[in-house]
């Protein structure tokens, strides 16, 4: 027989596509909290059965991005300030936890990379690219952590409030978390888990501070 083979096991499926669009529009602010998500919309606009699309929101519901209610069906799920504030305290907790079990087992290149990601947010222009730089940068020391339910707990909880931390960063600007971060580094560097892990607990937790005196200034 001859034709060209595809891995279809490399190939995203329909519902994956859609997921990853309608992520990727909450996270950025695209989709409004509260904004229906209607099923036939969406099949329409991908060009395809209500089957995936009912997939893609099952698993945003998973993440906590999008919830189903009575009447209305499926839409973006609204975060409160208290609720976005539990979910800081709690990653204070936990990625300080995390940052102390990865120094010791840094190497000279994930210390590269997590300074790559550093120069970069310092010099980024942007807001859209502030969120996925910060990101980075924590994430790269935290891989190497050996605490893989962690993270995926980590990540989960930054999807719930990423649109929290976009809106703090371009309030407040990159300074401040652009030196907060440079301390974190050279803690690693210097190979001191117990400062690095407070450094980041201090950085999280200003950054809900810093949040919430926005928005009582704004209200």
């Amino acid at each position: 027989m001859k034709f060209q083979a595809v891995d279809i096991s490399k190939t995203a499926t329909a519902a994956q596509v859609i997921f990853a669009s309608l992520r990727r529009a909450i996270l950025d602010g695209d989709l409004q909290d509260g904004e229906p998500l209607r099923q036939d919309e969406i099949a329409k606009a991908f060009h395809t059965s209500r089957f995936p699309v009912r997939e893609a929101l099952t698993l945003l519901e998973q993440q906590g991005l999008v919830k189903t209610q009575r009447y209305k069906g499926a839409v973006v799920a609204t975060l409160s300030m208290q609720e976005a504030s539990e979910i800081f305290d709690f990653r204070a907790k936990l990625e300080a936890d995390v940052i102390r079990a990865a120094v010791p087992k840094l190497s000279p290149e994930t210390l590269n990379e997590a300074r790559g990601f550093l120069e970069r947010f310092a010099c980024a222009r942007n807001p859209m690219d502030y969120g996925v730089l910060n990101r980075q940068f924590h994430a790269s020391p935290y891989s190497v952590s050996g605490l893989p339910y962690h993270l995926s707990v980590i990540e989960s909880s930054i999807d719930r409030i990423d649109r929290y931390i976009r809106a703090q960063l371009v309030m407040s600007g990159i300074a401040r978390s652009n030196d907060e971060h440079l301390k974190i580094l050279e803690a690693c560097e210097a190979g001191d888990a117990d400062l690095a892990a407070r450094l980041t607990y201090d950085h999280i937790h200003d950054a809900k501070d810093a949040l919430q005196a926005q928005l009582k200034r704004n209200s």
